[in-house]
């Protein structure tokens, strides 16, 4: 599985996540500054899972009707540091869910899963 990294995932998450195996896209690195709805867009074109802590995401799958195929991960975790936001997102892509098709919210101790309309 394929990810990609909304600009505002921490830095220090995602390279954890990738010294960990998981290949990880970043919008900050290549395209900083990038309108949600291009992140969803670049997310299905490039066949990525989004990880997001822009709970804006939610609105644009599911009452604007925008393309996530690919699913997105919202992380919605009260207090963190960059340690704890690596470590929660480990665990969190370490786990056996599918994410394709799904909007999951992930806060400190679990993982909701909503099916995309229209996926």
């Amino acid at each position: 599985m394929k990810f990609v990294a909304d600009e505002n995932f921490p830095g220090y998450a995602l390279r954890v996540l990738r010294a960990s195996g998981f290949e990880v896209a970043s919008i900050a690195e290549s395209n900083p500054g990038l309108a949600d709805t291009e992140v969803l867009a670049f997310a299905s074109a490039t066949g990525r899972t989004l990880l997001t802590f822009d709970k804006d995401f939610g609105d644009l799958a599911f009452h604007q009707g925008k393309a996530a195929s690919y699913g997105v991960i919202l992380f919605r975790i009260a207090s963190f540091s960059p340690e704890e936001a690596a470590e929660v997102a480990l665990a969190t892509l370490r786990s056996d869910v599918v994410w394709a098709g799904h909007f999951c919210v992930v806060n400190d101790r679990k993982i909701r899963i909503t099916r995309l309309p229209g996926v």
